[in-house]
């Protein structure tokens, strides 16, 4: 069976490769598409399950319509139009784990079509096309194991059998990738702020397949596609797409064609494995579904869903820069999630300083928290907590360095910091005659710095700062060491 090589390192290609994403979402309803079955994760296999969506004869599918809202919402984020009348469809194919034989999709006529994601670049903005947002119907899992004796089984659970989807399938715009991370980062992000998936990868909520091929530079034509299916991490998607490309390079090179064909990923052993003939749209014979009648979304049922669209992560960036003053890298920090958004701005809103409080999320939360291996939810400092601290350093109640040590005790203690501060209450030296005092102390002791400093070299003030600081034990009000440091030596 073919295998692909270690991705080598980049140089210069005669060919650029060209990758469309096809993202299936898991809408977050509570009942299936077409019938009342829990869409809870985790259930005991095959209870979570009707004569519906086990395709038993008779029974006749009916539309949910909170997952018809959540489509639109989805799609209304991502810039789509959104048709009035879309047509499911029977997408027909034979697998285990689908039980009627066909699946519930929408193919000429979907749902929501035209729109876009702008991701950055290293040239500036680029503005990825998504061709079509469309709902269907999720399949069931065909689970796979072995025993001891290396015989082999697999076994069905159909409780994702009817389970709504929307599928969000790209322009071929993505030239890299790295250009596919940075879609699905935004993608991903711009559905979790609508609320319609968790996005859980883990769970299966949120699931890509990248189609890729290579062409000579500059030419116009496309090349052959091969297609990565089900890959269940953006890191994944990435090293996948870098060793296709390098295998496709490879087969050209060696005077060989690329076959148009479906492949996995293995990322333990960082290959691709041929795994089917790809199929194309005539192969699954799609027709009306006769059990639906067409889906219409009129004027009125899109504005009562527009009015559910909340601010979404690109104008939260430019609204937090534009009013509280903080750089494009904080906000962007900053939204990664609404929940670490809301609470940034009610933090922020009540804070004498919030570029202070921005400052203090990126140099001394995220660092700790990524050490600890914990989300900004998990975080034992919450962001009023941040929002107090930073008014205890903007006031000069506390030093930088006291603050340090305060948030590894908060972490430590896995507690808040006013608690913490509460408990262990540092007091900053600012009476201007004990700091005079320990300035004449460091002075006396170092007459070759200060004749250095005399002289010229006006860097050494730096080595008294540190002195004075450290014969306060860091109590020392750095900015009063400084002012009055510089009226002794100025002297």
């Amino acid at each position: 069976m073919a295998t692909t090589p270690e991705a080598p390192v980049a140089t210069q290609s005669k060919y650029e490769p060209v990758i469309g994403l096809e993202v299936h979402v898991q809408l977050l309803t509570k009942t299936k598409i077409f019938c009342g079955c829990s869409t809870q994760f985790g259930n005991p296999p095959n209870t979570n399950v009707c004569p519906v969506c086990l395709g038993l004869p008779g029974p006749l599918p009916v539309l949910n319509r909170q997952a018809v809202e959540f489509a639109v919402l989805a799609s209304m984020a991502l810039n789509c139009q959104i048709n009035e009348r879309s047509i499911f469809a029977r997408k027909n194919y034979f697998y285990p784990d689908l039980p009627k034989g066909y699946q519930i999709s929408q193919y000429d006529k979907p749902l929501a079509e035209h729109g876009y994601i702008e991701i950055p670049t290293p040239n500036g903005t680029k503005r990825i096309g998504i061709t079509r947002v469309h709902m269907e119907e999720d399949a069931g899992k065909s689970l796979h194991d072995g025993l001891a004796d290396s015989t082999q089984w697999t076994s069905i659970d159909l409780n994702r059998s009817g389970v709504p989807l929307i599928e969000i399938v790209s322009e071929p715009d993505i030239s890299s990738p790295d250009e596919a991370w940075e879609y699905l980062t935004r993608l991903k992000e711009i559905i979790l702020y609508t609320a319609v998936s968790d996005c859980n990868m883990e769970e299966g909520s949120l699931r890509c397949d990248a189609n890729i091929s290579i062409r000579p530079v500059a030419q116009q034509k496309f090349g052959t596609k091969t297609e990565i299916k089900n890959v269940n991490s953006f890191r994944f998607v990435r090293q996948a797409l870098e060793l296709e490309i390098a295998r496709q390079e490879q087969v050209l090179e060696s005077g060989g064609s690329i076959t148009q064909e479906t492949r996995l990923y293995n990322a333990a052993e960082g290959q691709t494995y041929s795994m089917r003939s790809k199929e194309q749209a005539h192969d699954y014979r799609y027709f009306p579904e006769p059990d639906l009648l067409p889906l219409v979304v009129d004027e009125a049922w899109r504005k009562q869903i527009t009015a559910q669209l909340p601010e979404l992560p690109e104008a939260k960036r430019k609204r937090l820069v534009e009013h509280y003053g903080i750089t494009e890298a904080d906000a962007a920090t900053l939204t990664r999630t609404q929940s670490m958004a809301d609470q940034f701005e009610e933090a922020a809103s009540a804070a004498k300083n919030p570029k202070r409080v921005a400052n203090l999320v990126q140099a001394e939360l995220l660092g700790r928290l990524k050490v600890k291996g914990l989300e900004i939810e998990q975080s034992p400092i919450s962001m009023k907590g941040i929002a107090f601290s930073a008014d205890l350093v903007e006031s000069g109640a506390i030093s930088g360095k006291q603050l340090k040590e305060l948030y590894d005790l908060a972490f430590e203690r896995n507690e808040d910091f006013p608690a913490i501060y509460e408990k262990e209450k540092p007091q900053q030296i600012t009476d201007t005659g004990a700091i005079e005092k320990m300035i004449d102390e460091v002075i006396a002791a170092n007459p070759k710095q200060l004749e250095q400093y005399r002289a010229g070299k006006k860097t050494v003030a730096g080595f008294f700062v540190g002195q004075i600081m450290k014969a306060s034990k860091g109590q020392a009000n750095p900015a009063l060491v400084n002012e009055l440091l510089a009226k002794k030596l100025d002297s």
